[in-house]
Formats: structure tokens, C-alpha cells, sequence
């Protein structure tokens, strides 16, 4: 029985809920929204599809029916624009997030955050700092989507199954983001190698341009605004992952955006990097070995995020 708490009945909130009903991975959720005609609508609409998934109460409720949850996600914000950076955002979302904290922390104390609005790592430093939680409980949304975008593109050069490609995005979820290609790997063959490691009398893979996929990582979502003027379905999968391996025995391993305190010599910002998460939330990081220019991207992207953090206020 584990019960999910969504914050924000807008196309990410409402889908995230739609998917984690369809996946089976609550039998209680609550959708919370100040448009409360909008949340009942939402509710109503996956509720009357239920009978065909597993059991599920799918409801629209207050503050006070976010007792008892295993889990909260906050999607509630301003949407990102076309053309809009997600840092741009930044104020506006850090005073309707300030606004929430209090109401959801006291009615839910125990549960894990998880952080989906957007610009997401500052979204979750002010969290951090405000809510009183232990950070662990704290996670953001952060590069998990980043490295899905990276990942089905990798996959989609070599067709090949998508969990075979090993490889990540870290820092900034936005532009500051860097992809760690020393590490990257299919089926532990460097990216670069794969194509020719494979024996086959049809090898016609396309030359592999990491400029490409790096550009094609970062702009993937303001193509889709621009196209079809927000992104939900792909991040709302990513969440639903996210809160699957919270709620699941074993650990797993997500670039999830939580605080640094001293890891690769950054301090005081949360940004993703490699971490591990399960039933005792994000609990450790793994420490890759970034070369040099690496761990340069990885600083600018921590100096990025501080800088924004200091123009705001909280």
C-alpha cells in the first residue's frame, strides 16, 4: 500500500499521476492544486480508467489529505515558455514553491520530495534550506531525463537496446549540463568503439559526432515547446522511475539532483550527479572518475547554479 501526494494538476502533474496508476506503483494518490475544478477533472478522467489497471484510489484532495504519504512530488510552478531559459523561471517558482513548503511539510513529514519543477536544482537547494526535511528525503528530477534523452539517442545511432547504453548527463539540468563521454559505454565498449566493434555484414552505423548528441540532449526540450508547446509524457516516465526505485527493496543508481557538501570540491548548490537510491531515499553518491575537463564542467555548472542562487531571494 503505498500512498504518492502530487503538488500541481498541470500536464506534468496529471500525467505523472495517469503513469504511476497505469504502472501500478500507488494504491492511493491525491492530486493537490489551487485550481481545485481542474484537479477534480484530472482525477476523474484516470479514475474511470482504473478498473482496468490494479486497484487505485485516484482523488483530488487539500493540504491535510497528503497525510500519510510515502512519497510528495512537487510539479506546481509557471511552465517554461519558448525561448525561456529554465532559469529564468526562477523567482516566480521559488515564491509559489516558499508557499507550499510549510503547508505540505506539516501535513507530510515523513514522506520523500521529489522535485520536478523547473529551474529544478535551484528549486531543490531552497527546499533543502526551507523545509527542514533531512536532505536525503530531498530528491530533484534533476539530468534523469537529460540521461534519458542521451540514452535513447546513443541507442537509436547503434540500434541497439536501450539498457545496454551506459552513459549520463551531470551538472545543471539545463545548459550548463555536460555528458562525462570518458565513462560513456555500450555493453562496456567505449561509445566511440562500438561501431566498429560490431562484426556484421550489414555495419552502416552513421559517423558518431559527439558534438551532435550533446546538442540534440540540450535543445530536446525547447524543440518539444517549440513543437507542441510543453514536455510532459517523457518526464513524467522519468519521475514515476524515480519514485518505482524509492519505493522498491533494492538500490538503484539515478542522476537525481540533491545537495553537494564537499564531493569534487563543491559546496552549498545541489546539482545531479550519480546517486543511490532505494528505500532509504538518496542515501549515497557514487563518485565517477571524471577526467580534468570533466570536473572543470562539472565546477562551472555548480558556479552557474550559485550564481542564480545569489540573485534571488529566499
Amino acid at each position: 500500500m503505498n500512498k504518492i501526494t502530487i503538488i500541481g494538476a498541470g500536464s506534468v502533474g496529471s500525467t505523472i499521476a495517469y503513469t504511476l496508476t497505469i504502472n501500478g506503483l500507488a494504491s492511493e494518490i491525491v492530486i493537490i492544486d489551487i485550481n481545485s475544478d481542474k484537479a477534480l477533472g484530472e482525477t476523474l478522467d484516470i479514475r474511470q480508467g482504473t478498473p482496468f489497471c490494479n486497484p487505485c484510489s485516484v482523488y483530488a484532495g487539500t493540504y491535510s489529505d497528503a497525510k500519510d504519504s510515502d512519497i510528495v512530488i512537487i510539479t506546481s510552478g509557471v511552465a517554461r515558455k519558448p525561448g525561456q531559459s529554465r532559469l529564468d523561471l526562477a523567482q516566480t517558482n521559488i515564491n509559489i514553491l516558499k508557499s507550499i513548503t510549510p503547508e505540505i511539510v506539516k501535513h507530510a513529514p515523513d514522506a520523500a520530495y521529489v522535485i520536478v519543477s523547473n529551474p529544478v536544482d535551484i528549486l531543490t537547494y531552497i527546499f533543502c534550506k526551507c523545509s527542514g526535511l533531512p536532505e536525503e528525503r530531498i530528491i530533484g528530477s534533476g539530468t534523469i531525463l537529460d540521461t534519458a534523452r542521451l540514452r535513447s539517442r546513443l541507442s537509436e545511432y547503434y540500434s541497439v537496446n536501450q539498457h545496454n547504453v551506459h552513459a549520463y548527463v551531470l551538472g545543471e539540468h539545463g545548459d550548463s549540463s555536460f555528458i562525462p563521454w570518458s565513462i560513456a559505454n555500450i555493453s562496456n565498449v567505449p561509445i566511440e568503439e562500438y561501431g566498429s566493434s560490431v562484426l556484421s555484414n550489414d555495419n552502416t552505423f552513421p559517423e558518431f559526432r559527439r558534438s551532435d548528441v550533446e546538442e540534440y540532449v540540450r535543445k530536446s526540450g525547447a524543440r518539444v515547446i517549440q513543437r507542441k508547446g510543453a514536455t510532459f509524457f517523457a518526464v513524467s516516465i522519468s519521475v514515476c522511475h524515480i519514485c518505482k526505485c524509492l519505493l522498491s527493496g533494492a538500490d538503484t543508481t539515478l542522476t537525481v539532483s540533491t545537495m553537494l557538501h564537499g564531493e569534487y570540491g563543491i559546496d552549498d548548490v545541489a546539482l545531479s550527479l550519480l546517486n543511490v537510491v532505494g528505500s532509504k531515499k538518496a542515501h549515497s553518491k557514487v563518485l565517477l572518475k571524471l577526467d580534468d575537463f570533466e570536473l572543470e564542467q562539472l565546477r562551472k555548472s555548480a558556479d552557474s547554479l550559485k550564481s542564480v542562487i545569489k540573485s534571488v531571494n529566499f
